[in-house]
C-alpha cells in the first residue's frame, strides 16, 4: 500500500508541474520539451498504477483459459 500511495503522491506532482509549465510550453522549446517529458512520465507512473492495482492471480488465470473467439456471424444467430 506504501508504494501506491507513493505513486499516487508523485502523480500529483507531476500534474501540478504539467499545470505550471503548460503555460510556458509555446514560449520556449525548452519548456516545450521539459513539458513533454513530463507528460510521459506521468503517462509511465499512471501504467505502474496499474500493474499494482492488478491481481497475479487473476492474471495467471486469464492466460491458462483461453478465451472463445467470436465471429461476425455469431451475432446475428
Amino acid at each position: 500500500m506504501n508504494t501506491k500511495n507513493q505513486l499516487k503522491k508523485r502523480i500529483a506532482q507531476t500534474e501540478l508541474q504539467i499545470k505550471k509549465l503548460n503555460i510556458h510550453a509555446s514560449t520556449s522549446e525548452i519548456c516545450e520539451d521539459l513539458y513533454n517529458s513530463l507528460i510521459l512520465q506521468k503517462a509511465i507512473l499512471k501504467k505502474e498504477l496499474e500493474e499494482l492495482d492488478k491481481n497475479p492471480l487473476l492474471e495467471k488465470i486469464k492466460k491458462i483459459v483461453p478465451r472463445k473467439k467470436k465471429l461476425i456471424c455469431d451475432y446475428f444467430s
